[in-house]
């Protein structure tokens, strides 16, 4: 236990240094922009605006070497700061090395700056002029599938390109945005090319156009075959995953930042530390129309000192939320310097304040899940909250035996779960990647104890299910058991992630839904998000007995 508690230590202290670029000197930079309010890491440096998860990083290479007040005057022109301070961005303006760009030396420089930052998530690559065909021509070609955009204006077009999101302006657009167009195969709605039709834009309008229909759209982060926040070096690990990048307005959501005094009944208590949680709702369902205990409510769980905008924006459950029209929650249940901490009874407390706010929200369906140490906690509502929850789930964590970090471990779930076995039923939906080292999923030769098996163990034990003590991997190499409804789905992300699912039953309901995304690392994959709702959904409970509801397939 002392060894997993240095695991994520360590991997907490990466996050840390992945999210800020590197403070050393790096080559041919003439001049750097960052955003005026720095990140407080355990907490949001504000409550308003948006997370420090995966925030944008521009390679600005200009036209002709600078000096640094050109450089200067040439982030003045694009008109870049504010939108740094909003998003907690950095830009860096990179000269050539020579008098003129140079394929090899200076794809050399990008790839020292690449690494140098840890082989950043959300990068932006903009060129001018020379800088924009040194983009097309070297850049595009070699390192595009790792590239979350590409900004060129004025730039003669390249032979080839991979396949990335990439906005094409000034003189040559449409010819140099051919090789980004033919790169394309794949049905993918951010990976988009557009060709700026202004040729008397200026670079800011040229700039604000581009951040709003590609650059602003998506990221591009690795996790797989390790963890994004480890950091790696450019092409180690193949093409990158590309995901949106949270747009609440354009998908019709409407979010509402809540912060409460922790002591507040019936008044506001202006000494009591605050309670912080996010609301997301479809612009629709805040209607006074809106029929009462008619919308699903989804709560989401921030890991370990994430900020607690992590789940919303980084899960994909806000983007099924606006498809299937149901109430999402993310709340700051872990605590931070500014913010008081809720645990499972906080946790349970705002829930009951929701429904009293909004009796539009159904009690019956309430689902909860989190990432890491948001899953732990997830897993934990379900078997001591059982009353509250119709079904939960978690992505990276599990439970674990000892004692751990002050979080409800096995001996204490395990008494419980013990305790309500067969009386109480709460569905369960486990997300992990196989090649996650920060919560390492089992294997063949090392999976007693196992912080995954031990979830998996306690809900069988609580739902009145065969506890399978034993794993044998020759009937199954991914989960070790022989799984209902097993399937394997192929994904479009990074090179083509594989996702493994199966059910364990209980008669004839899908108790405990088993997700792993093959060789992925220690986080969210988006596309589960549709999976554990899709799980989720079937099950409801009832108001009065408290008793588990389950309906295949049902729609709301």
């Amino acid at each position: 236990m002392k060894r997993f508690f240095l695991a994520v230590t360590v991997a907490v202290l990466a996050l840390e240094a992945a999210a800020q670029p590197s403070r050393e000197p790096v080559p041919n930079v003439v001049a750097t922009a960052r955003p005026a309010v720095t990140i407080q890491y355990g907490g949001p440096t504000r409550a308003e605006g948006r997370s420090y998860n995966f925030t944008p990083t521009f390679f600005i290479f200009p036209a002709e070497k600078l000096d640094p007040s050109g450089a200067a005057r040439l982030l003045e022109e694009l008109g870049i700061q504010p939108l740094l301070d909003a998003h907690y961005g950095t830009a860096l303006v990179v000269n050539p090395t020579g008098s003129t760009y140079d394929p090899e030396t200076d794809f050399g420089v990008f790839e020292t700056l690449f690494n140098q930052h840890r082989g950043p998530g959300n990068l932006k690559v903009v060129g001018f002029g020379a800088g924009a065909t040194f983009v097309n021509q070297v850049i595009a070609p070699r390192a595009g599938n790792q590239i979350a955009d590409i900004l060129t204006v004025g730039g003669k077009p390249g032979r080839e390109a991979r396949a990335v999101p990439a906005y094409v302006a000034g003189k040559n657009a449409a010819r140099a945005a051919k090789p980004y167009q033919a790169a394309i195969k794949a049905d993918d709605p951010l990976l988009k090319v557009v060709v700026g039709g202004d040729a008397n834009a200026s670079l800011r309008e040229i700039f604000a156009d581009a951040w709003t229909r590609v650059l602003g759209c998506n990221y591009r982060f690795n996790n797989y075959n390790h963890t994004h926040y480890e950091g790696a070096r450019l092409g180690e690990y193949g093409s990158y995953e590309l995901e949106p990048y949270l747009d609440c307005e354009a998908l019709g959501i409407r979010r509402i930042v809540v912060e409460q005094p922790a002591g507040y009944s019936r008044g506001p208590r202006a000494d009591k530390p605050q309670l912080l949680w996010y609301e997301y709702w479809p612009e629709e369902l805040l209607s006074e129309s809106t029929p009462a205990r008619s919308v699903p409510v989804m709560v989401l769980l921030h890991g370990n000192q994430n900020d607690p905008r992590t789940q919303a924006e980084t899960s994909g459950f806000i983007q099924v939320a606006a498809e299937d029209r149901f109430f999402v929650v993310e709340m700051e249940w872990q605590g931070t310097p500014n913010y008081q901490a809720m645990g499972h009874d906080g946790v349970e407390t705002v829930l009951f304040q929701l429904f009293e706010k909004y009796p539009q929200l159904d009690p019956s369906r309430v689902y909860a899940e989190g990432l890491s140490a948001g899953s732990i906690t997830a897993t934990a509502l379900g078997i001591k909250k059982s009353h509250l929850f119709a079904a939960v789930g978690g992505h990276s964590g599990g439970i674990f035996g000892g004692s751990f970090m002050g979080y409800s471990t096995l001996d204490a779930l395990w008494a419980e779960a013990t305790q309500k076995r067969g009386a109480v039923e709460v569905p369960y939906c486990s997300v992990f990647g196989t090649k996650d080292n920060v919560v390492p999923y089992m294997s063949p030769d090392n999976w007693k104890g196992n912080n995954y098996l031990n979830a998996w163990n306690t809900y069988e034990q609580m739902n009145g299910m065969e506890v399978a003590s034993e794993m044998d991997f020759s009937v199954d190499p991914v989960f070790g058991q022989v799984l209902k409804d097993r399937e394997s789905i192929q994904t479009a992300k990074g090179d083509g992630i594989t996702v493994e699912t199966g059910v364990l039953y209980k008669g004839d309901v899908p108790m405990i839904k088993l997700v792993a995304v093959m060789d992925y690392g220690h986080w969210n994959f988006q596309p589960t998000a549709r999976i554990m709702w899709d799980f989720f959904r079937q099950f409801r409970r009832d108001p009065q007995t408290k008793k588990l509801i389950y309906t295949a397939q049902v729609s709301f």
